[in-house]
């Protein structure tokens, strides 16, 4: 049983996954599991070019950001345990007991955070009731998000980044990860807000 499994290993996926990795020392996050289904295949990163993302060297390809953002966090929070190769085929449960289905694993988490682009068609079961049309897209590229309220789908499940009905941009899907990523160390924290930083050591 994860405390929180992340779907899809996009900007907005590792980005909270990152979050949740610099909490390790909090001390509500002593007994966390939590995991990230790393799939990238369809990720829009993998034919990207960036010169206008904030921190990131002009002329960085999104397919080299993709490994190296997995590698980070690997290297750095190895407590996050990474699941590559998967595809979620369907989630089904309640708040506190779902059951992800992948294309070769089953799982079990209390919460779901899904950031798996805003494609259509969704390719996820059981979710079907909370498909809308994308408020920041383009009608003509018919794409969808999940109606959320500030992230959260429904009780236990977080949609991020353009799932959530962010525009395109890397650094939004980004900013939305971290965000939903806090939300849930608040949520584990009985509600007092939490923000993770780490500073030089003087």
């Amino acid at each position: 049983m994860f405390d929180v499994l992340i779907i899809g290993g996009g900007v907005s996926g590792v980005s909270a996954a990152l979050i949740f990795g610099s909490a390790k020392e909090k001390s509500f996050m002593m007994d966390k599991k939590i995991g990230i289904i790393a799939h990238q295949k369809a990720s829009s990163l993998q034919n990207a070019l960036f010169n206008n993302a904030y921190g990131i060297a002009p002329g960085t390809l999104g397919r080299n950001l993709l490994n190296c953002s997995l590698e980070h966090l690997q290297n750095l929070y190895p407590q996050i345990l990474q699941f590559e190769n998967e595809k979620v085929l369907k989630i089904s449960g309640e708040f506190g007991n779902f059951t992800i289905t992948t294309n070769k694993n089953t799982y079990h988490s209390k919460l779901i955070m899904i950031g798996i682009g805003a494609g259509n068609p969704f390719t996820i079961e059981g979710l079907e009731n909370y498909i809308i049309p994308h408020k920041k897209a383009a009608p003509e590229k018919n794409r969808i998000q999940l109606e959320n309220n500030d992230h959260l789908v429904t009780e236990g499940i977080y949609a991020i980044g353009t799932l959530a009905g962010h525009r395109s941009q890397l650094v939004i899907a980004a900013g939305s990860g971290a965000s939903a990523a806090t939300d849930v160390l608040t949520l584990w924290n009985d509600g007092k807000p939490v923000q993770v930083h780490d500073a030089v050591k003087e």
